[in-house]
């Protein structure tokens, strides 16, 4: 086996090679022993691990990792698709029956709700923002760490007016401590807590700006009495990358007039229920008749 170098793709022997990472950088204890800090490829998961634990991934393998992972997210996507053709039928007849005279001559358009995204990590956003690109979800996003966030989102939320906001980035739960109730023991929930009460300064509705945020492993219950709509993570799991995607798809294309399934929201993820909660929220979507021809 090669010398594990930074970029590799590589696994922890002693979890049996059951997550993915890239090596991101690689150190030595003060013993002169190697160590590697590692980022899950696509779940959001920071660890550091000694060298002599981690077996590289070879190509073929880190590959056939992401072929089905594409094959998973594109079938996802489809049943997305399908939904969401269900659902704008049901709007396009309830706009209809107001005018029922015209309604085969009507042609709408959609306004879904528009999400501003701000993440620690910039490849999970990269991840993010073409899957939102790929669902028509309008958004904007940008990289901005974990202990900015508070500090950014009033101005951005100023800036950009959005009905979504998604807060993400690393957390995690620290090594050694024992209390979950205790916010001080994860790495990062602090900081998705207080982002969500500058959010709420500026939009105290639920409504009428909906929020979702945390990371792997983050303080559920604090982050949703902080103001949030949906968070994570309820059993301290890990979650997938995409999955606020998907939280944040369903808004945007649910009607206003429907409130949302949260079984519903929530089963759409990767993670399910382990991983993502939320309270009632109802849909960002309205459909637009007649549509202008120029």
């Amino acid at each position: 086996m090669s010398k594990i170098k930074e970029g590799d793709v590589v696994a922890r022997k002693s979890y049996s090679c059951d997550i993915y990472f890239k090596v991101v950088e690689l150190m030595e204890d003060d013993a002169g022993k190697g160590h590697a800090r590692l980022k899950g490829i696509d779940i959001r998961l920071c660890a550091t691990a000694p060298l002599k634990d981690l077996e590289k991934i070879e190509s073929s393998k880190v590959n056939e990792y992401w072929r089905k992972r594409i094959a998973e997210n594109t079938k996802t996507l489809k049943r997305v698709l399908t939904r969401r053709t269900q659902e704008r039928q049901k709007s396009f007849l309830r706009a209809a029956q107001e005018d029922p005279d015209n309604a085969g001559n009507m042609e709408s358009f959609d306004l879904p709700g528009s999400v501003l995204h701000l993440d620690g990590d910039g490849e999970y956003l990269d991840l993010c923002l073409s899957t939102y690109k790929q669902l028509n979800v309008p958004y904007h996003g940008y990289r901005i760490s974990e202990r900015e966030q508070p500090k950014k989102v009033g101005e951005l939320l100023r800036k950009y007016n959005p009905d979504l906001l998604v807060l993400t980035g690393h957390d995690g739960f620290i090594k050694g401590r024992k209390d979950f109730s205790d916010i001080n023991n994860y790495y990062s929930s602090i900081y998705f807590v207080e982002a969500v009460k500058e959010a709420r300064k500026y939009e105290k509705s639920r409504d009428d700006l909906v929020i979702f945020a945390g990371a792997c492993q983050s303080h559920y219950e604090a982050i949703l009495k902080a103001g949030a709509n949906f968070a994570s993570s309820p059993q301290r799991v890990l979650i997938h990358a995409y999955d606020p995607v998907f939280v944040v798809e369903r808004v945007s294309y649910t009607s206003i007039y429907d409130p949302i399934s949260l079984r519903d929201i929530i089963a759409s993820t990767i993670t399910g229920f382990d991983g993502i909660g939320g309270v009632e929220t109802r849909g960002k979507y309205r459909l637009g008749v007649p549509r202008s021809p120029y």
